[in-house]
């Protein structure tokens, strides 16, 4: 008998992930055309690659305090799933979701997360508290971070250094 290959590390990126990562960072780009903070998101099932749903944020243009790229997405996703329970999807977010996104995740039971940069200011998955994998919560998913973290980065960067210019 063979041992079965284990496959990546559960803190690895897939291919998937990468090119989902990218597809966020378009949309984060969306969002930053429209004057809004460049955070993009895409949820896919884990197992196909097939997209679910994707959005960026919309606080400014919705007017809502909770239209964040996570949510709208998640939100779509489980429209298309016709599930709340997306146990099979991976969630992928340019900025590290913050805790309304982060209580979310673990209730919409997200069976992956993968975020970009880190945000020490609002981050819930690391930065400044580990929400998804409070072992207190029923659902736990420890995030896969620092995809294309320098590209996510810089968006963010750039997009607050024009504001201050604008103001």
């Amino acid at each position: 008998m063979t041992p079965r290959d284990p496959g990546p590390p559960p803190d690895a990126p897939t291919a998937t992930d990468v090119a989902m990562m990218r597809r966020a960072i378009d949309l984060a780009r969306t969002a930053a055309a429209r004057h809004e903070v460049p955070v993009g998101a895409v949820v896919y099932e884990t197992a196909s690659g097939r997209v679910l749903g994707e959005a960026h944020n919309r606080r400014h243009l919705d007017k809502d305090p909770t239209a964040h790229a996570e949510l709208l997405a998640i939100r779509a996703a489980a429209a298309d799933a016709g599930d709340w329970r997306l146990n099979h999807c991976t969630l992928v977010v340019t900025l590290e979701p913050c805790a309304m996104c982060a209580g979310l995740i673990v209730n919409a039971r997200i069976g992956r997360l993968v975020f970009g940069c880190d945000d020490p200011k609002a981050g819930a998955c690391g930065s400044l508290m580990s929400l998804t994998e409070d072992t207190r919560l029923n659902h736990r998913v420890a995030p896969v971070r620092g995809v294309l973290a320098d590209e996510c980065a810089a968006l963010l960067r750039e997009f607050f250094k024009s504001a201050r210019r604008r103001a």
